[in-house]
C-alpha cells in the first residue's frame, strides 16, 4: 500500500550506514558505537505528527490521530490513579508481538537496531492512534494496547480494533519484509491476540503501589488476548468469541483455530467444565477483511492499494446544469 514507505526510509538509511561506512551522517555523530542522536532520529520520525504517507492514509479513513494520551493511561479511567476505587467498563485488549527481531542484533550494531526499532514501534503507535487505540505498554518493538472507552459503542472499539490489526499486519508481512529479504535477514513477523471483555468482565483499578503503579484492567479477557497471540501463526491474527459475536456481518472472516491446526483441542482457548464454560479462539483472515474496507483498492493481479479521496461533483446540486442543460431544451424540464 506503500502507506509506510516514510517510516522505511530511516531503517534503509540506518541499514546503508551501518553495513557500509560504520558510521552515521544523519542519526549520530561519529562512529555507530557512539551516543545516537535522538533529535536526528525525531527529525526523521517525529513522535507527534503522521509522516506523509501515513498521513494521506489516514485523511482518507477520515480519522484523526489524539496525540496527547500518555502511555499506560486511557483517559476514561485515570483518575482511578492513587485512588482505591474501581470501575466496571468494556474494553477491547491487543497483544501485537514481533517476532525475531531479536536476530538483528547479530547483524547490527545497537545503535542501527536502535533505528529500526523505533521505526517499527512508531509506525505501530501512529496507526493505533490513528484508529483510537490508546497504547498502555510497549514491549521491545511490539505492544499492548486498548481499542474503546466512554465515549464509544462496543462495535465501534471492536471494528477500529479489527482494521489497526490488519494495517499493520500488512505492514509487516509485506513492506518491511522486502526491506529485510534485500539483507538476507530472516522474515520479522507479528503475532497478534485480540478480545473483548464486557462490563461485568473487566474491572478497571491500580495496580502496584505509589508511582510504582498503573491503571490498569483485571480480567480474563485482557489475559486470553495475550494468550491468543501465542496460538497465531506468521503474521497471524487470533480473536475471541465476544470479538466474533460483536463483527455480526463479519463471520466469514473467521474460522475456528483447531480446523487450522487439525486438533480439536484447539478449538478452546479457556475452559471452566463446573461450569460449563468453553471460550473459543477464532483465526481472522485479515487479509480479506482489508480488502473490503471503503479506503481499500484491489488490482487485476489482488494486489491492494490505497483508495484515492474522490474530488468533489462540480454538479451536485441539478441547478448548477442549467447553463449546459438549458442548450438541449428537450431534456431540461425543472
Amino acid at each position: 500500500m506503500n502507506i509506510y514507505e516514510d517510516y522505511l526510509q530511516p531503517i534503509r538509511k540506518a541499514i546503508a550506514a551501518d553495513g557500509q561506512t560504520r558510521t552515521y551522517s544523519e542519526f549520530a555523530g561519529g562512529n555507530v558505537r557512539n551516543k545516537i542522536n535522538l533529535r536526528a532520529l525525531n527529525e526523521a520520525m517525529p513522535e507527534k505528527r503522521l509522516l506523509p504517507s501515513l498521513e494521506q492514509f489516514a485523511d482518507a479513513v477520515g480519522l484523526k490521530p489524539d496525540f496527547t494520551q500518555k502511555l499506560g493511561s486511557h483517559p476514561d479511567f485515570a483518575h482511578l490513579k492513587h485512588t482505591e476505587d474501581t470501575e466496571e467498563h468494556y474494553i477491547v485488549s491487543m497483544f501485537v508481538d514481533v517476532r525475531r527481531s531479536t536476530q538483528l542484533y547479530g547483524r547490527y550494531e545497537p545503535a542501527t537496531v536502535f533505528v529500526i526499532n523505533n521505526a517499527i514501534q512508531r509506525a505501530a503507535i501512529h496507526t493505533a492512534l490513528i484508529f483510537g487505540g490508546y497504547i498502555h505498554r510497549l514491549q521491545g518493538d511490539g505492544l499492548f494496547a486498548y481499542f474503546g472507552g466512554k465515549n464509544m459503542s462496543i462495535k465501534d472499539a471492536v471494528n477500529r480494533a479489527l482494521q489497526f490489526a490488519s494495517v499493520y499486519s500488512y505492514f509487516v508481512k509485506h513492506d518491511l519484509k522486502e526491506v529485510f529479504e534485500q539483507q538476507g535477514i530472516e522474515q520479522i513477523y507479528t503475532r497478534i491476540g485480540v478480545d473483548l471483555g464486557y462490563d461485568e468482565d473487566v474491572v478497571w483499578a491500580m495496580a502496584g503501589i505509589g508511582e510504582i503503579s498503573e491503571v490498569t484492567t483485571f480480567s480474563l479477557h485482557t489475559n486470553l488476548a495475550s494468550k491468543m497471540q501465542a496460538n497465531a501463526v506468521s503474521n497471524g491474527i487470533v480473536i475471541g468469541d465476544h470479538i466474533k459475536k460483536e463483527a455480526a456481518l463479519l463471520q466469514e472472516f473467521f474460522t475456528p483455530v483447531c480446523l487450522r491446526t487439525g486438533k480439536e483441542t484447539d478449538r478452546y482457548i479457556f475452559e471452566i467444565p463446573k461450569k460449563g464454560f468453553r471460550y473459543t479462539q477464532h483465526d481472522f483472515d485479515w487479509l480479506k477483511f482489508l480488502k473490503k474496507q471503503d479506503y481499500i483498492a484491489t488490482d487485476f493481479s489482488g494486489n491492494i492499494q490505497l483508495k484515492r479521496k474522490q474530488a468533489p461533483a462540480v454538479y451536485a446540486n441539478s441547478n448548477n446544469l442549467a447553463p449546459i442543460a438549458v442548450k438541449s431544451k428537450p431534456y431540461y424540464d425543472f
